[in-house]
């Protein structure tokens, strides 16, 4: 049967699961009509910038496990590639989709044409072209193989024509679909039992130990068999921020989130293990405050989807090469088969059970050590946690989410102070939230969370930002009230990046003046009235006790929200501990 390529990208879409993809038009115009008429279910999301689609993408991503599309024009693509710098650091499986030069008009100084499949490379696991219709359908399957199978990523696939046209030209190959890969993981490495027996051991063994848990964990959709492994063997949890959903903060095992944007006793718990267990992390400088916490040289086991990742920047005592809901499950098992047959047998421990059993009597003052450490922050955090200090302080948003957030909610984080903020003050409290936060691309977290709410339809969706991060992709309110995409935006609004204060401080020597503070500060804008032009519900918070009743009328509004809360410029938050 002959049919469009066109036809063929809008039935291979469809059949992996996609259900919105995001772009700056023109770009597939065929293909957009063919969804259209064959495949209305896939919603086409028109946005104000190729950037702001990729965010969407990938927030559409992570909170659904689907890959997230994003397309545009030739024009626009390496906007689109500095978009895809975000779901490459996070490992996040978002598809892009773009328009290519012809043969027959290379270098010939075509509008708007240039060479920029090199610019790929860098951001992508898999960066190829489709010059012939007749490759649709095995390079479209390989693009979703490629960003859902090992750790996640992102892929491009350059479509001839500056808008994509190829899609216009006829093949008679079908649009062959593998829907396990339209889902993150498609496969389950299983674990070596050796393998898990030995990491066991040495977790049984040592007097402190602690798991450090990362994205893996949430990409494999392993909290629940985490936190059951952590009750189990009695160990503290710490999380990397983009892990932080894995282990709810409120558990009793939860020490917080550690590395650079941090909580101050998640570092120091961290930093006083004699073993840290890696699950799902790559161990990088953000997660270990720039492999400070803990110090190379620490003692570690690491589990990993992706055999790369192992020991790559902290020499290791074991590893478990393996899916980490695979890993975590096994080990739960044999833990439990180790403590039957122990019980069993009725006899003397054996020298090697005797200092197993020595090292769990020595982990109870670990853990009541821990629980000492996390209640002298929150004591030393209570007064700004719950202030009413007006502007605004920053931490008492963050202990307004904590408390307001449904169960189900799902909640994006930008980077900067509002990652810092998040990070430090606000705690995940079921394991049913998702928590999505950006691996360092300031704007992010406003479009990510338009994306995510695609993703999860049903489910309150709330982005936190601040105003300097809004200001990126402002125009996209406009995008969510267009199509009725309810989204709560919350905007630490307060005039200025002051994340940037102490930097420039330090820069003019100690003595910041007015002129300094140009670098760092804006007008005061009204997002809230902002908001309203462009269709969406807009609220303005100047007193905290309004915080409450503003994020529950937010969450019955059944529209887009944007809640601009004027907060004190003058607060910075806590620097990164070590110790």
């Amino acid at each position: 049967m002959t049919r469009t390529g066109a036809r063929v990208v809008a039935d291979m879409l469809a059949g992996y699961g996609v259900s919105h993809v995001f772009l700056v038009p023109a770009v597939l115009r065929r293909t957009l009509a063919e969804l259209e008429r064959h495949h209305p279910g896939v919603s086409r999301v028109v946005t104000h910038g190729e950037k702001s689609a990729v965010y969407m993408a990938d927030g559409y991503a992570r909170v659904s496990g689907r890959p997230g599309v994003a397309m545009a024009q030739i024009v626009g693509a390496l906007n689109l590639a500095a978009g895809l710098r975000e779901p490459f650091l996070a490992g996040s499986p978002v598809i892009a989709l773009t328009g290519g030069r012809s043969p027959a008009t290379k270098f010939r100084n075509v509008y708007q044409e240039i060479d920029d499949l090199p610019a790929f490379d860098p951001v992508t696991k898999f960066n190829a072209t489709i010059d012939d219709a007749d490759r649709f359908p095995d390079m479209l399957r390989q693009a979703f193989r490629v960003a859902t199978t090992g750790a996640p990523g992102p892929v491009h696939l350059q479509i001839q024509g500056n808008e994509g046209q190829l899609d216009v030209a006829t093949t008679d190959v079908a649009p062959l679909v593998e829907p396990a890969f339209g889902q993150v993981p498609p496969i389950r490495p299983e674990p070596a039992d050796d393998d898990v027996t030995e990491v066991l051991r040495l977790l049984a063994s040592a007097q402190r130990p602690v798991i450090v848990a990362g994205g893996g964990v949430r990409a494999s959709g392993a909290g629940a068999a985490l936190v059951a492994l952590a009750e189990r063997l009695g160990i503290p949890v710490a999380t990397s921020a983009n892990g932080k959903d894995t282990f709810p903060g409120t558990h009793p095992l939860s020490a917080g989130v550690v590395g650079t944007y941090s909580r101050e006793c998640a570092n120091q718990i961290v930093n006083r293990a004699d073993l840290v267990c890696f699950i799902g992390t790559r161990t990088g400088g953000m997660t270990t405050h720039f492999w400070a916490v803990p110090p190379i040289g620490t003692p570690a086991v690491q589990i990993d989807i992706e055999p790369s990742h192992l020991g790559r920047n902290y020499p290791l005592r074991a590893f478990i090469a393996a899916d980490a809901r695979q890993a975590l499950t096994r080990m739960l098992a044999l833990s439990e088969q180790a403590l039957s047959e122990q019980a069993l047998s009725g006899q003397g421990l054996s020298e090697q059970d005797g200092l197993a059993l020595s090292g769990q009597q020595q982990q109870a003052s670990w853990l009541a050590e821990v629980q000492r450490r996390k209640a002298d922050w929150r004591e030393r955090y209570r007064d700004v946690l719950t202030s009413d200090a007006m502007p605004i302080r920053p931490e008492r948003i963050a202990a307004e989410l904590t408390t307001a957030l449904p169960a189900d909610a799902v909640l994006v984080t930008d980077t900067g102070h509002a990652g810092m903020w998040m990070a430090q003050f606000h705690d995940t409290t079921s394991p049913g939230q998702d928590y999505l936060r950006s691996a360092g691309h300031l704007g992010w977290a406003f479009s990510a969370g338009i994306g995510a709410k695609c993703g999860a339809p049903d489910r309150p969706v709330v982005a936190f930002t601040g105003d300097a991060g809004l200001y990126y992709h402002l125009g996209e309110i406009e995008t969510a009230a267009r199509r009725g995409i309810n989204l709560i935006t919350v905007v630490n609004n307060n005039s200025g990046g002051n994340q940037s204060k102490r930097g420039f401080d330090r820069a003019y020597g100690g003595e910041p003046s007015a002129k300094s503070r140009e670098l760092w500060t804006y007008r005061e804008v009204d997002f809230a009235r902002i908001a309203e032009e462009m269709g969406a519900l807009g609220i303005r918070v100047d007193r905290p006790g309004d915080l409450a009743e503003t994020l529950e009328r937010a969450l019955e509004a059944g529209r887009p929200v944007v809640i601009d809360v004027h907060t004190d410029i003058g607060v910075t938050a806590p620097q990164p501990v070590v110790s």
